[in-house]
């Protein structure tokens, strides 16, 4: 379960939320019966309904990518938001934007290989560009070589990068949020923990020289 409270449908008034509620869940209330259309709970809508203002700017983030100003290609631009939660380790958001690409079209082996896309050879020169983009972007924290502004601009003008870096690291953002209040497929422990040792093993140095048996 995430790590903040649940708003109830029953203690919700803001018409957008009631909006989106109504949308996603019918007439059931997503903290007793959960469930939405793709599978997930839906607990990040009942998590962020703690905040009406913040639930409405984040809705209208979703928008942003949608609008049709935007005039990036959309596999490229989903490209970057799945390549940005598997960076992050959100299984929500790596989950989510896998199938945006199957819906745009986008074929199983690249949606495979996200995650190892440095290796892979089914991308083409731009998908790998905005790849390596977005990893300088969710993995390098901003740090980009001039190189690689270099091969976006044989293929993109200056508004098409920012729309490509605006989206990518809202996503980011959406990833590590999602993480740290444990919603949706992110609510997993987690994975890095010690792993006990032997019965009888010393807690002394395990790697300094042996004592010889007789000293």
């Amino acid at each position: 379960m995430p790590v903040l409270r649940q708003v109830p449908r029953s203690e919700i008034t803001d018409e957008v939320i009631l909006k989106y509620f109504n949308r996603l869940f019918g007439d059931r209330d997503p903290i007793d019966e959960p469930g939405t259309a793709t599978g997930t709970p839906g607990d990040w809508w009942s998590v962020f309904a703690l905040c009406p203002d913040i639930f409405r700017h984040a809705v209208d983030g979703f928008a942003v990518y949608r609008n049709p100003a935007r005039t990036i290609d959309p596999i490229l631009r989903e490209l970057g938001q799945t390549r940005a939660g598997w960076v992050k380790g959100s299984q929500f958001v790596f989950s989510q934007h896998c199938k945006s690409l199957r819906g745009l079209g986008c074929s199983e082996e690249k949606i495979a290989a996200v995650p190892y896309w440095t290796v892979a050879d089914c991308y083409d020169e731009q998908e790998r560009a905005v790849l390596a983009y977005a990893d300088c972007l969710s993995q390098a924290s901003g740090r980009v070589p001039n190189e690689v502004f270099d091969k976006l601009k044989t293929f993109w003008n200056d508004q098409q990068i920012f729309e490509f870096t605006y989206i990518t690291c809202l996503y980011d953002m959406h990833a590590v949020i999602t993480r740290a209040l444990r919603m949706e497929f992110d609510d997993r422990d987690e994975p890095i923990v010690e792993v006990e040792a032997p019965e009888g093993f010393s807690a002394a140095d395990f790697l300094s020289a042996p004592r010889p048996a007789n000293g």
